[in-house]
């Protein structure tokens, strides 16, 4: 059985509880103002920056396939059957992928000194040794043959290292119709709620450094003594 004392001190914790929530509440109600306009002011701000300051971006995806040095011309795989073999390899060549040497070589081909303003990412399977590369850029044509650049790059350079011994591509990447990001609107909720949690914690903080007495029911609080008159 559970001690009386403990139901009637766990009442009163929920009663403090359900207390400072109402006051909490009656506090931004009596700076509903504030607690409206800031949030709506920081997500129109974010949502004009992110319209002005932040440029489309695109992403272009190419996958490819990788031929082992040990693999047959048809393709059929002898010491890299194996699972955890197959997924090494293709860690190696999303290494290669994000390695200055394909970069470069990327670039020469396409007439351009480095490849610094485009981002990459690469992702592959633990049971196939398709890899996908993907490039995300701000220009969708380009994106698109730096993508396609970097996948006869990586080729070049895993036969030149021995890797392996070719890298086939199978989807060469397409520019992208729509834009990948930014997030906008990911933006302005985030921006929203950054607000609101502002105007709570000005309101908060404002409340506990104004250490006036602003009503009776305050006075009696403070002095534990009842209000019988008032001027």
């Amino acid at each position: 059985t559970i001690p009386t004392n403990c139901v009637i001190e766990s009442n009163r914790d929920m009663e403090r509880l359900l207390m400072t929530l109402l006051e909490l509440f009656q506090l931004l109600k009596k700076h509903l103002k504030l607690v409206v306009v800031l949030p709506i002011a920081c997500a129109l701000i974010m949502g004009v920056v992110s319209l002005v300051g932040m440029r489309n971006t695109y992403t272009a995806s190419t996958s490819m396939y990788i031929l082992a040095k040990t693999d047959s011309a048809d393709g059929a795989a002898a010491n890299y059957s194996d699972l955890s073999a197959s997924q090494m390899l293709s860690n190696d060549i999303a290494t290669l992928l994000d390695s200055d040497s394909v970069k470069l070589g990327a670039a020469k081909k396409l007439g351009l000194e480095n490849l610094d303003d485009y981002k990459t990412s690469v992702t592959s399977e633990s049971t196939t040794r398709v890899i996908t590369l993907s490039v995300t850029g701000t220009d969708a044509e380009e994106t698109a043959k730096v993508a396609n650049a970097m996948a006869d790059s990586v080729s070049q350079v895993a036969q030149n290292v021995d890797a392996a011994k070719s890298i086939n591509v199978i989807d060469k990447a397409k520019a992208p119709e729509a834009p990948s990001g930014p997030k906008r609107m990911l933006y302005v909720a985030v921006a929203f709620l950054a607000g609101l949690f502002a105007a709570v914690a000005i309101v908060v903080l404002a409340d506990m450094l104004n250490t006036r007495v602003r009503s009776a029911e305050e006075a009696e609080e403070l002095l534990g003594l009842p209000v019988v008159g008032r001027i």
